[in-house]
């Protein structure tokens, strides 16, 4: 790929650098909406994901995008799904929309390992019940019931 500027007069650089920041900032406001939402400071949530505050703070105002590393830690932080964190900063790809798999993401009371689990027995009995199905269309077929 060449530096050579577009017909807009941006280079290749200057336009992979806009996406970056972008999605930097777009995590960055959606970890600060749930950090909010759950009434923590950003001190208790860097204390609690073990980063530190600056860097949370860059986090949150788009200024860095953090690792899959330190989105599981904030996560954990705001006792939520990591997966939801992974999908917001494109780590991941979004699933088509499930009750089922929303309500366990979304679960406060149980540990990330065991909606993990669940989740996987929810699949597997799903592909049991038809077996042409695979998880997406699994997901998809729900959303239709």
């Amino acid at each position: 790929m060449t530096d050579e500027p577009k017909p807009n007069g941006d280079s290749a650089g200057d336009v992979a650098a806009r996406v970056v920041s972008s999605a930097a900032q777009d995590i960055g406001s959606f970890i600060k909406s749930q950090r909010e939402a759950a009434q923590v400071s950003l001190r208790q949530l860097s204390k609690l994901a073990g980063v530190s505050n600056p860097y949370l703070s860059q986090i949150e105002r788009g200024l860095r995008k953090p690792s899959a590393e330190v989105l599981g830690q904030i996560a954990k932080g705001l006792r939520m799904s990591s997966e939801v964190l992974y999908m917001q900063a494109g780590f991941l790809e979004q699933r088509a929309a499930s009750p089922v798999r929303d309500a366990l993401l979304t679960d406060v009371a149980i540990t990330e390992r065991q909606k993990q689990v669940l989740l996987e027995i929810y699949e597997s009995f799903c592909r049991e019940n038809n077996p042409r199905l695979d998880s997406s269309s699994v997901e998809q077929e729900n959303t239709n019931d």
